[in-house]
Protein backbone atom coordinates (compact mmCIF):
# COMPACT_ATOMS: atom_id res chain seq x y z
CA UNK A 1 0.00 0.00 0.00
CA UNK A 2 3.08 2.33 -0.40
CA UNK A 3 3.00 5.71 -2.52
CA UNK A 4 5.46 4.87 -4.75
CA UNK A 5 8.14 7.57 -5.44
CA UNK A 6 7.76 7.26 -8.76
CA UNK A 7 4.12 8.74 -8.45
CA UNK A 8 5.21 11.95 -9.12
CA UNK A 9 1.90 13.91 -9.34
CA UNK A 10 -0.50 11.49 -7.30
CA UNK A 11 -4.11 12.64 -6.75
CA UNK A 12 -4.82 13.50 -2.89
CA UNK A 13 -7.62 13.83 -0.69
CA UNK A 14 -6.63 15.74 2.38
CA UNK A 15 -9.42 15.88 5.52
CA UNK A 16 -9.34 19.28 7.35
CA UNK A 17 -10.63 21.31 9.97
CA UNK A 18 -9.68 24.92 10.52
CA UNK A 19 -6.14 26.77 10.70
CA UNK A 20 -4.23 23.92 11.13
CA UNK A 21 -5.52 21.66 8.62
CA UNK A 22 -5.72 24.19 5.97
CA UNK A 23 -1.66 24.86 6.37
CA UNK A 24 -0.60 21.56 5.48
CA UNK A 25 -3.71 21.47 2.31
CA UNK A 26 -1.63 24.80 1.44
CA UNK A 27 1.37 23.11 1.47
CA UNK A 28 -0.09 19.94 -0.86
CA UNK A 29 -1.91 22.84 -2.89
CA UNK A 30 1.30 24.77 -4.33
CA UNK A 31 3.53 21.99 -4.75
CA UNK A 32 0.55 19.34 -6.20
CA UNK A 33 -0.52 20.49 -9.95
CA UNK A 34 -3.82 22.00 -10.34
CA UNK A 35 -6.75 19.43 -9.73
CA UNK A 36 -4.57 17.39 -8.02
CA UNK A 37 -5.56 18.20 -4.56
CA UNK A 38 -9.60 17.79 -2.78
CA UNK A 39 -9.45 18.82 0.53
CA UNK A 40 -12.75 17.75 2.23
CA UNK A 41 -13.59 20.18 4.97
CA UNK A 42 -15.27 19.61 8.09
CA UNK A 43 -18.63 21.78 8.66
CA UNK A 44 -19.61 20.34 12.27
CA UNK A 45 -19.10 23.89 13.37
CA UNK A 46 -21.29 25.37 10.67
CA UNK A 47 -24.05 27.82 12.06
CA UNK A 48 -26.58 30.19 12.00
CA UNK A 49 -25.69 33.15 12.99
CA UNK A 50 -28.10 36.81 12.47
CA UNK A 51 -29.77 35.17 9.36
CA UNK A 52 -26.09 34.26 7.53
CA UNK A 53 -24.93 30.66 7.30
CA UNK A 54 -21.26 31.06 8.88
CA UNK A 55 -19.17 27.98 7.64
CA UNK A 56 -16.02 28.80 9.67
CA UNK A 57 -13.62 26.23 8.30
CA UNK A 58 -14.63 25.98 4.76
CA UNK A 59 -13.87 29.65 4.90
CA UNK A 60 -10.80 29.47 6.52
CA UNK A 61 -9.40 26.88 4.21
CA UNK A 62 -10.48 29.15 1.16
CA UNK A 63 -8.90 31.86 2.42
CA UNK A 64 -5.64 29.94 3.01
CA UNK A 65 -5.58 28.39 -0.50
CA UNK A 66 -6.91 31.45 -2.00
CA UNK A 67 -3.89 33.27 -0.35
CA UNK A 68 -5.69 35.69 1.09
CA UNK A 69 -5.82 35.07 4.97
CA UNK A 70 -4.89 36.88 8.20
CA UNK A 71 -1.10 35.69 8.67
CA UNK A 72 -1.48 36.47 12.18
CA UNK A 73 -4.45 34.73 13.03
CA UNK A 74 -5.00 32.10 10.42
CA UNK A 75 -8.37 32.81 9.90
CA UNK A 76 -10.34 36.13 8.39
CA UNK A 77 -9.36 37.61 5.19
CA UNK A 78 -5.91 39.48 5.12
CA UNK A 79 -6.21 43.44 6.06
CA UNK A 80 -9.96 43.02 6.71
CA UNK A 81 -11.47 45.53 8.81
CA UNK A 82 -14.75 45.42 11.46
CA UNK A 83 -16.99 49.17 11.06
CA UNK A 84 -19.88 46.60 10.68
CA UNK A 85 -18.96 45.27 14.33
CA UNK A 86 -18.49 48.79 15.96
CA UNK A 87 -21.20 50.11 14.37
CA UNK A 88 -23.45 47.59 16.49
CA UNK A 89 -21.36 48.04 19.51
CA UNK A 90 -22.28 51.71 18.60
CA UNK A 91 -26.54 50.40 18.39
CA UNK A 92 -25.89 49.16 22.04
CA UNK A 93 -25.07 45.83 20.88
CA UNK A 94 -22.19 43.60 20.82
CA UNK A 95 -21.97 40.19 19.36
CA UNK A 96 -19.60 37.79 20.70
CA UNK A 97 -18.87 36.19 17.31
CA UNK A 98 -17.45 39.13 14.99
CA UNK A 99 -17.07 38.96 11.32
CA UNK A 100 -14.58 41.48 9.11
CA UNK A 101 -16.23 43.81 6.54
CA UNK A 102 -15.12 42.01 3.29
CA UNK A 103 -15.56 38.61 5.26
CA UNK A 104 -19.25 39.62 5.46
CA UNK A 105 -19.46 39.25 1.62
CA UNK A 106 -18.64 35.28 1.60
CA UNK A 107 -21.83 34.83 4.32
CA UNK A 108 -24.58 36.75 2.12
CA UNK A 109 -22.85 35.15 -1.26
CA UNK A 110 -23.23 31.58 0.51
CA UNK A 111 -26.79 32.14 2.18
CA UNK A 112 -28.37 34.20 -0.78
CA UNK A 113 -27.31 30.38 -2.66
CA UNK A 114 -28.63 27.83 0.03
CA UNK A 115 -31.77 29.97 0.01
CA UNK A 116 -31.71 29.89 -3.64
CA UNK A 117 -31.85 25.77 -3.85
CA UNK A 118 -27.87 25.74 -4.23
CA UNK A 119 -26.30 22.73 -2.68
CA UNK A 120 -23.27 24.03 -0.20
CA UNK A 121 -20.87 21.93 -2.37
CA UNK A 122 -21.97 24.33 -5.40
CA UNK A 123 -21.45 27.38 -3.72
CA UNK A 124 -18.39 26.15 -2.04
CA UNK A 125 -17.22 25.76 -5.24
CA UNK A 126 -18.26 28.99 -6.90
CA UNK A 127 -16.96 31.12 -4.15
CA UNK A 128 -13.56 28.76 -4.70
CA UNK A 129 -13.81 29.79 -8.48
CA UNK A 130 -14.38 33.22 -7.78
CA UNK A 131 -10.96 33.25 -5.58
CA UNK A 132 -9.08 31.60 -8.28
CA UNK A 133 -8.36 28.48 -6.18
CA UNK A 134 -6.73 25.92 -8.29
CA UNK A 135 -7.58 23.28 -6.04
CA UNK A 136 -11.21 21.36 -5.02
CA UNK A 137 -12.48 22.34 -2.13
CA UNK A 138 -15.14 20.38 -0.83
CA UNK A 139 -18.02 20.15 2.19
CA UNK A 140 -17.99 17.01 3.64
CA UNK A 141 -21.42 16.76 3.76
CA UNK A 142 -24.48 18.81 2.53
CA UNK A 143 -26.17 17.89 5.48
CA UNK A 144 -26.53 19.10 9.24
CA UNK A 145 -24.13 17.48 10.95
CA UNK A 146 -23.79 19.80 14.14
CA UNK A 147 -20.95 19.23 16.87
CA UNK A 148 -22.07 19.63 20.70
CA UNK A 149 -19.98 19.81 23.87
CA UNK A 150 -21.83 18.92 26.95
CA UNK A 151 -20.08 20.87 29.60
CA UNK A 152 -19.53 21.11 33.54
CA UNK A 153 -20.09 24.38 34.05
CA UNK A 154 -22.52 25.14 30.75
CA UNK A 155 -24.14 22.15 30.37
CA UNK A 156 -24.56 21.96 26.40
CA UNK A 157 -23.23 24.25 24.27
CA UNK A 158 -22.95 24.63 20.54
CA UNK A 159 -19.87 24.34 18.93
CA UNK A 160 -18.97 28.48 18.31
CA UNK A 161 -20.21 29.08 21.95
CA UNK A 162 -18.10 27.09 23.33
CA UNK A 163 -15.00 27.83 20.92
CA UNK A 164 -15.40 31.45 20.97
CA UNK A 165 -17.77 32.73 23.04
CA UNK A 166 -16.52 30.93 26.04
CA UNK A 167 -12.67 30.59 24.66
CA UNK A 168 -12.62 26.43 25.21
CA UNK A 169 -12.36 26.79 28.33
CA UNK A 170 -14.87 25.27 29.94
CA UNK A 171 -14.17 21.24 31.15
CA UNK A 172 -15.72 19.22 27.97
CA UNK A 173 -17.66 15.89 29.71
CA UNK A 174 -18.90 14.57 26.26
CA UNK A 175 -19.38 15.09 22.53
CA UNK A 176 -21.64 14.56 20.26
CA UNK A 177 -22.81 15.39 16.54
CA UNK A 178 -26.20 16.19 16.09
CA UNK A 179 -27.81 14.63 13.03
CA UNK A 180 -25.45 11.57 13.04
CA UNK A 181 -26.68 8.51 11.50
CA UNK A 182 -28.46 11.01 8.68
CA UNK A 183 -26.13 13.47 7.56
CA UNK A 184 -24.15 11.73 4.55
CA UNK A 185 -21.12 12.20 2.88
CA UNK A 186 -21.12 13.97 -0.32
CA UNK A 187 -21.05 12.16 -3.68
CA UNK A 188 -17.83 14.59 -5.03
CA UNK A 189 -16.70 13.42 -1.69
CA UNK A 190 -17.00 10.09 -2.40
CA UNK A 191 -16.07 9.91 -5.80
CA UNK A 192 -12.61 12.33 -5.03
CA UNK A 193 -11.57 9.02 -2.34
CA UNK A 194 -12.26 6.45 -4.86
CA UNK A 195 -10.23 8.35 -7.23
CA UNK A 196 -7.03 9.30 -4.61
CA UNK A 197 -3.69 7.81 -4.46
CA UNK A 198 -2.76 8.72 -1.56
CA UNK A 199 -5.83 10.11 2.05
CA UNK A 200 -4.38 12.87 4.22
CA UNK A 201 -5.45 13.35 7.71
CA UNK A 202 -4.63 17.34 7.79
CA UNK A 203 -3.51 18.04 11.90
CA UNK A 204 -6.64 19.47 12.76
CA UNK A 205 -8.50 18.82 16.21
CA UNK A 206 -9.08 15.26 15.91
CA UNK A 207 -12.10 15.58 17.93
CA UNK A 208 -13.45 18.84 16.78
CA UNK A 209 -12.31 18.92 12.92
CA UNK A 210 -12.23 15.23 12.18
CA UNK A 211 -14.54 13.04 13.80
CA UNK A 212 -17.51 15.31 12.86
CA UNK A 213 -16.30 13.95 9.28
CA UNK A 214 -15.65 10.11 10.07
CA UNK A 215 -18.95 10.20 11.20
CA UNK A 216 -20.54 11.07 8.16
CA UNK A 217 -22.70 7.99 6.96
CA UNK A 218 -19.85 6.33 4.62
CA UNK A 219 -16.73 8.63 4.95
CA UNK A 220 -14.95 5.89 7.28
CA UNK A 221 -16.03 3.05 5.33
CA UNK A 222 -15.42 4.79 2.15
CA UNK A 223 -11.41 5.46 3.10
CA UNK A 224 -11.14 1.89 4.10
CA UNK A 225 -12.41 0.81 1.53
CA UNK A 226 -9.87 2.07 -0.90
CA UNK A 227 -6.23 0.13 -1.23
CA UNK A 228 -4.20 3.25 -1.20
CA UNK A 229 -2.58 4.87 1.67
CA UNK A 230 -3.90 6.94 4.43
CA UNK A 231 -1.29 8.77 6.46
CA UNK A 232 -2.12 11.44 9.43
CA UNK A 233 -0.12 14.33 10.09
CA UNK A 234 -0.41 14.30 14.54
CA UNK A 235 -1.82 17.49 15.80
CA UNK A 236 0.32 17.21 18.94
CA UNK A 237 3.75 18.00 19.42
CA UNK A 238 5.39 17.34 22.49
CA UNK A 239 1.95 16.78 24.32
CA UNK A 240 1.08 19.96 23.57
CA UNK A 241 -1.39 21.43 20.47
CA UNK A 242 -0.12 24.02 18.36
CA UNK A 243 -3.09 25.85 18.43
CA UNK A 244 -6.44 25.33 19.82
CA UNK A 245 -8.12 22.71 23.05
CA UNK A 246 -6.67 19.39 20.89
CA UNK A 247 -4.49 17.97 24.16
CA UNK A 248 -6.87 20.21 26.57
CA UNK A 249 -10.04 18.22 25.02
CA UNK A 250 -8.24 14.99 24.81
CA UNK A 251 -7.08 15.13 28.66
CA UNK A 252 -10.90 16.14 29.68
CA UNK A 253 -12.05 12.82 28.20
CA UNK A 254 -9.51 10.10 29.40
CA UNK A 255 -7.68 10.16 25.83
CA UNK A 256 -3.69 9.87 25.91
CA UNK A 257 -2.87 13.96 24.88
CA UNK A 258 0.24 12.42 23.00
CA UNK A 259 1.28 10.41 19.80
CA UNK A 260 0.47 7.53 21.51
CA UNK A 261 -3.06 8.83 21.87
CA UNK A 262 -3.16 9.99 18.26
CA UNK A 263 -2.01 6.55 16.92
CA UNK A 264 -4.40 4.91 19.07
CA UNK A 265 -7.27 7.28 18.32
CA UNK A 266 -6.69 6.91 14.66
CA UNK A 267 -6.20 2.94 15.06
CA UNK A 268 -7.69 1.03 11.99
CA UNK A 269 -8.19 3.89 9.29
CA UNK A 270 -4.43 5.23 9.14
CA UNK A 271 -1.35 3.49 7.37
CA UNK A 272 1.15 5.88 8.33
CA UNK A 273 1.49 8.53 11.41
CA UNK A 274 3.85 11.91 11.06
CA UNK A 275 4.96 13.01 14.35
CA UNK A 276 7.57 15.87 15.05
CA UNK A 277 10.98 15.41 16.10
CA UNK A 278 10.38 16.36 19.20
CA UNK A 279 8.39 13.41 19.89
CA UNK A 280 11.16 10.81 18.49
CA UNK A 281 11.26 9.46 22.05
CA UNK A 282 8.11 8.24 21.54
CA UNK A 283 8.94 5.71 18.39
CA UNK A 284 9.96 2.79 20.51
CA UNK A 285 6.61 2.66 22.54
CA UNK A 286 4.57 3.45 18.73
CA UNK A 287 6.03 0.16 17.74
CA UNK A 288 4.75 -1.35 20.54
CA UNK A 289 1.36 0.03 20.45
CA UNK A 290 0.58 0.22 16.29
CA UNK A 291 3.81 -2.57 15.18
CA UNK A 292 1.85 -2.09 11.99
CA UNK A 293 1.90 1.73 11.53
CA UNK A 294 4.81 3.25 9.16
CA UNK A 295 6.19 6.22 11.04
CA UNK A 296 7.86 9.95 9.91
CA UNK A 297 9.68 12.18 11.78
CA UNK A 298 10.24 15.63 10.98
CA UNK A 299 9.82 18.92 12.11
CA UNK A 300 6.45 19.43 11.58
CA UNK A 301 5.38 22.77 13.04
CA UNK A 302 4.66 24.91 10.12
CA UNK A 303 5.71 28.91 10.51
CA UNK A 304 6.17 29.96 7.26
CA UNK A 305 4.53 28.77 3.29
CA UNK A 306 8.02 26.83 2.99
CA UNK A 307 7.61 25.14 6.15
CA UNK A 308 4.22 23.86 4.33
CA UNK A 309 5.46 23.15 1.12
CA UNK A 310 8.32 21.43 2.64
CA UNK A 311 6.28 19.42 5.12
CA UNK A 312 3.94 18.68 1.51
CA UNK A 313 6.49 17.55 -0.24
CA UNK A 314 7.99 14.79 2.45
CA UNK A 315 4.79 13.25 3.42
CA UNK A 316 4.01 13.13 -0.81
CA UNK A 317 7.87 11.46 -0.94
CA UNK A 318 7.70 8.69 1.80
CA UNK A 319 7.40 4.94 0.82
CA UNK A 320 4.83 4.22 3.15
CA UNK A 321 5.04 1.17 4.08
CA UNK A 322 8.59 0.80 3.59
CA UNK A 323 10.15 1.48 6.72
Amino acid sequence: MALKSTDLNPHVVALAGGVGGAKLAHGLARILPSGHLTVIVNTGDDFAHRGLHISPDLDTVMYTLGEIANPKTGWGLDGDTFQNFEMMEHYGVAPWFRLGDRDLATHFVRTEGLKNGQTLTQVTQQLSKALGIQQSILPATDDSCATVLDTQEYGRLEFQEYFVKFRWQPTVVGISYKGEGEARVTDAALESIAHADLVVICPSNPLLSVEPILRLRGMREAIQARRVPCVALSPLIDGKAVKGPAAKLMGELNLDASVIGIATYYAGLIDGLVIDTADGDAVAELRKVAPALSLYVTQTLMETIEDRERLAGEILKWDIGGD
